[in-house]
């Protein structure tokens, strides 16, 4: 924690400035604040309008969330069954790394389309894009096996279940969490983008109603709320991390 202190208060520091700087240029070149409002003003928004997008930071957050569980999963799933079914990966890699050359602001219509404006093609997009960072992470975890492990093994007669369970799962464990941080941030964008195409609440809407009626002021509230739930969701997934290595680690010890 200290270590983490005392390389966090350089970028803190900066920021600041940042701010600083912000709302000097604000204040002394007059910028009107529907152009560019000051960090003060958004802050006063923040704080005064709680109660106007509260359950528009909920629905984003329980979206985010219910797609990322399933992103995760789904894509734990399909890497290990690539890599456990050489043919099938060989068969589905190549066509897994074209799929995402299709923009998935161009997938959504067609979701919205065929599943209508529910709950259904939003989790359908945070799925679709929290799905391949963590099936190519946890595929690159997987070859990054030692070999002269993996053949010690063998050479024991463990089976391949053994090997998987006790060898490779556990040295694929960073690569996996490494994938699973870029989903955790991709789901809040993933929410927000499906929210655009349609929906009621969320910090879509909110920002969409925001930038119509030529509220910046809402739509940098808006904006920094995306920011603080990406790395509240970060920061979990970097303590849940460092648990099970730290485990781990301790575990291999004894």
């Amino acid at each position: 924690m200290k270590i983490m202190l005392a390389r966090g208060w350089r970028p803190l520091m900066v920021i600041i400035l940042l701010l600083i700087i912000w709302e000097a240029c604000s204040r002394l070149f007059v910028i009107p604040t529907w152009l560019l409002p000051a960090p003060s003003d958004i802050v006063k928004e923040g704080v005064t309008s709680w109660s106007v997008y509260n359950h528009h930071l909920f629905s984003t957050t329980k979206l985010s969330v219910i797609g990322f569980g399933i992103g995760v999963s789904v894509g734990l799933i399909v890497a290990t069954m690539l890599h456990l079914l050489p043919p099938v990966r060989q068969a589905f890699y190549p066509l897994l790394i074209l799929s995402q050359n299709i923009p998935i602001i161009v997938l959504a219509p067609l979701l919205v389309i065929w599943f209508g404006f529910g709950m259904l093609p939003k989790i359908l997009i945070i799925t679709l894009v929290c799905f391949f960072p963590i099936t190519v992470a946890t595929l690159d975890g997987f070859r990054q096996t030692s070999p002269e492990l993996l053949h010690y093994m063998q050479m024991a007669g463990a089976s391949k279940r053994q090997i998987f369970a006790k060898l490779q799962f556990p040295h694929a464990l960073p690569s996996i969490f490494s994938g699973v941080k870029i989903s955790a941030t991709y789901s809040v964008m993933g929410a927000v983008i499906s929210e655009w195409l349609g929906a009621n609440q969320g910090i879509g809407v909110y920002m969409t109603l925001a930038q119509s009626s030529f509220r910046t002021d809402r739509v940098f509230v808006a904006i920094g709320f995306v920011m603080v739930l990406c790395l509240l969701f970060f920061g979990l997934i970097v303590m849940l991390e460092r648990l099970l290595i730290k485990s781990r680690n301790t575990e291999g010890g004894k």
